[in-house]
């Protein structure tokens, strides 16, 4: 986006004269623009990471859904034998299925909060490379800064006044 910035002089002496602009300076403000995310996904380490996030969430379903199957089971027991378990075995059996379905909560909570800790561990060193490269290329063309297209946060952007980087950021990236 180029925006002409200007300073005006103006003659200064008698109060009938009119001011003029004596000097016009006018300065350009460059600028790049990205999608962060599509470049992210440009990067060859990127399907390697989602591999390794998707690998890591199967493990975590597969315990989830074996939790979920034994307390079906353990439930199934409990409503079969219900009829005929005296009071305190029917209130002990009771609670262990409180105490398993609590622990299962607890565990897909964790497993969530586990995976998106993940992610960002593994997301960090691409964020870094992409921030590195993305400082390189805002220096070599001298922009002064590079705004990112993600969600919408610029819905117009004149590619007279600014550049696109992904074509740039895609190509570095294949080196």
């Amino acid at each position: 986006m180029a925006i002409p910035l200007t300073a005006q002089t103006f003659a200064v002496g008698n109060s009938n004269e009119v001011p003029t602009a004596t000097t016009e300076q006018a300065s350009v403000l460059k600028f790049g623009y990205i999608s962060y995310e599509q470049a992210l996904r440009e990067m060859p380490e990127y399907a390697e990471v989602q591999d390794q996030l998707q690998q890591l969430k199967a493990k975590y379903d597969e315990e989830t859904m074996r939790v979920a199957q034994e307390f079906n089971d353990k439930y199934e027991e409990f409503l079969e034998g219900q009829a005929t378990f005296p009071k305190a075995i029917y209130q002990k059996r009771q609670l262990e299925l409180e105490e398993l379905m609590n622990r299962n909560v607890t565990f897909k909570q964790e497993s969530i909060r586990l995976l998106k800790q993940a992610e960002q561990e593994a997301m960090k060193p691409l964020h870094e490379r992409m921030a590195q490269l993305l400082r390189i290329i805002a220096e070599d063309k001298g922009f002064a800064f590079i705004i990112n297209t993600d969600g919408n946060a610029c819905p117009y952007i004149n590619p007279a006044q600014g550049e696109n980087l992904l074509p740039i950021v895609t190509a570095t990236l294949q080196k």
